[in-house]
């Protein structure tokens, strides 16, 4: 967006008046130096005796005076005394004789003028560099350490708009009332209605939040005031609540206009809970003020205030009760049709080949965001570019995926063989695993070439679908898909590595959800014991606090230790029933590094064959395999 040019500051006037003036002194004092000469003493002597003088001033240090007509031109002198002992001795000799003034005006003001100046240079250069370091701005900043930094942004050659944004229609159907009345404002008052006051968008990192904001303001072509609220808060207290005042004036002065506060947790964090040692500091005092804004406008003169944040929870209830943050719009993660339409905005901008569907590349990026699919759509190209590709092929995109996933192929790491055989029945452990259980997201590559920062291998699954409920028994099988790996070393090397690390942890994170946040233990019963709060329902407590006992602390930890037990326990007997295919399944990753989907589901009809042989099947029973070949 272009920014509004700035408006001429009243007092440049002044300065414009000043320095005509100044001009005027000065070539008046030049014009009268022209008519005035300055001649030696013996002239003056001479001129004194023929009686051409008509007045002389006589100073303490130089004499001066008019000729009685013009002399070629020039109506005055000036000179300087010779003491009269030594003018006798030079009219005895006949010689030309002039005194020289030791001080003139022009040195009489260097001698105060100088020092001053190095006083106050010194000064100034001391204070830039305390501004620069505390405001970023150089001394306009510091001396206007009240005055907002918000960058102000005007629509008239913006290309953002609603087209730009994509995969969030809810939120941009709640915005488009926002934008109809920064158009009207006067329609929505004919009622007696009036616009919330202030519309917090609220989701996960990368959704697009700050983006939606600049589309609403491209689309009202009304001024767009954007600040983060970090930039609110400094070391002195009392700045961050000028800052909000300011703000809020200047917003009113172009209304219709938009005020955007991103990040605006770090403005609006929930007072006492966030300051153990109690006090009024300044981040509160800002809030304040944030607060008093809020109630002071008037919507009617078409200002409205977003602001967006992806930790609500955080955020003081004040804030957001009615006649203050009146809407909350969210912001959330994409689904498959939203992953489409983001995808084709992307996708503009680079070749891509005629074969590629987009259906399918969205298909299985499941749970990215807007800004993921942005870097996923850039990372393919790049990848095109590095192999000189003519398009962005279907290859590139499966190999960004696995890039952005599972993270940078390490080519220079090398396993001796036996970490890579270690490595490879643990990920055959995963993929058999993901492989027997109902409802488990498919496996669409394995491999054991290390990647990203501590990753020896990797399982790569692909969701088919975008879940959005989950049963006990499907997170006990996420769980198990997590624990395979660890249970084929256990049941192959009978010892335990570091290789499973990761994998505990997220076990152990959906075990602990599922006692504390989903009430799934029948022994703790249906009660929640995390301390999760959602602000934008009304509900506060401060965080860190635990709601619950010692004992029940302990029962959680209980519980949780007893459904990775129980899952490891079924997972070792199920992969020990398959042990044949287990191994079968790691030679072939040892042989060729990467297992694509037709070398798994030459896995899978095995496992079809040996339980339609009659073979003991696994605690968690059959799977079907009629999608298999």
């Amino acid at each position: 967006m272009a920014k509004l040019p700035p408006k001429p500051e009243p007092y440049i006037l002044w300065y414009v008046l000043a320095f005509m003036i100044g001009l005027l002194m000065i070539q008046d004092l030049w014009q009268g130096e022209r008519d005035v000469r300055e001649i030696p003493y013996s002239e003056f002597q001479q001129l004194l005796a023929d009686g051409t003088i008509a007045n002389v001033v006589v100073g303490p240090q130089r004499i001066r005076g008019e000729f009685k007509s013009d002399q070629d031109g020039v109506t005055g002198f000036t000179t300087v005394p010779v003491p009269a002992d030594v003018r006798a001795d030079l009219e005895q000799a006949g010689v030309e004789y002039r005194a020289v003034q030791d001080r003139t005006w022009l040195t009489d003001i260097l001698s105060w003028l100088l020092p001053t100046a190095l006083i106050v240079g010194v000064w100034l250069f001391v204070m830039r560099r305390v501004a620069n370091r505390m405001q970023g701005g150089g001394m306009g900043g510091f001396m206007q350490v009240g005055k907002s930094r918000a960058k102000v942004y005007v629509e008239t050659d913006t290309k953002v708009g609603f087209d730009d944004v994509a995969g969030v229609d809810e939120a941009k159907e709640e915005l488009q009332e926002i934008i109809e009345f920064l158009r009207d404002p006067k329609r929505y008052g004919a009622l007696g209605a009036h616009m919330p006051k202030g519309v917090l968008l609220v989701g996960p990192p990368g959704t697009g939040k700050t983006l939606l904001a600049r589309a609403v303001a491209g689309e009202a072509a009304v001024p767009f005031f954007s600040i983060s609220g970090s930039e609110f808060v400094e070391m002195f207290v009392g700045v961050g609540a000028a800052r909000v005042r300011d703000l809020f004036e200047q917003a009113r002065q172009k209304a219709p206009a938009i005020i955007f506060i991103d990040e605006l947790d770090a403005l609006g964090r929930a007072r006492g809970a966030f300051n153990p040692g109690g006090g009024h500091d300044e981040r509160e005092q800002t809030l304040n003020q944030l607060l008093v804004e809020l109630d002071g406008f008037d919507t009617s003169e078409g200002l409205v205030l977003l602001a967006a944040t992806n930790r609500p929870e955080i955020l003081d209830p004040a804030l957001l009760r009615a006649g203050r943050f009146d809407r909350q719009v969210l912001v959330d993660r994409p689904d498959k049709r939203g992953r489409v339409q983001i995808l084709r905005v992307h996708a503009k901008k680079v070749t891509l080949d005629p074969s590629i569907e987009l259906e399918q590349i969205a298909a299985l990026t499941t749970g990215f965001t807007g800004a993921d699919l942005a870097n996923l759509v850039n990372e393919a190209a790049l990848l095109a570019t590095r192999r000189a590709g003519q398009t962005v092929t279907m290859d590139d995109f499966t190999q960004a995926i696995e890039r952005i996933v599972a993270g940078l192929e390490k080519k220079n790491r090398i396993l001796n063989q036996r970490e890579r055989n270690i490595v490879a029945h643990h990920e055959m452990g995963h993929a058999l695993m993901a492989l027997m259980l109902p409802g488990v997201d498919p496996v669409h590559k394995v491999s054991i070439i290390p990647r990203g920062i501590g990753a020896l291998g990797y399982t790569l699954q692909r969701p088919t679908e975008d879940r959005f409920l989950m049963t006990r028994e499907e997170l006990e099988n996420k769980i198990a898909v997590l624990l395979g790996g660890r249970a084929a070393e256990k049941l192959i090397f009978d010892h335990l590595s570091t290789g499973a690390a990761d994998d505990l942890a997220k076990a152990t994170d959906i075990a602990r959800s599922m006692v504390t946040r989903y009430g799934m233990d029948e022994d703790l019963g249906y009660v929640i014991y995390g301390n999760d709060r959602s602000a934008l329902m009304g509900q506060f407590a401060p965080v860190g606090e635990r709601a619950f006992s010692e004992q029940s602390a302990e029962a959680i930890d209980a519980a949780v230790r007893r459904i990775i037990h129980d899952v490891f326990s079924r997972v070792y007997a199920a992969l020990s029933d398959n042990r044949a295919i287990l191994e079968e399944g790691a030679g072939e990753l040892l042989a060729h590094e990467t297992l694509e989907e037709d070398d798994l589901e030459r896995l899978a009809r095995h496992l079809a064959l040996a339980w339609n042989a009659g073979a003991e099947e696994a605690s968690y029973g059959k799977k079907a395999f009629t999608d298999v070949g």
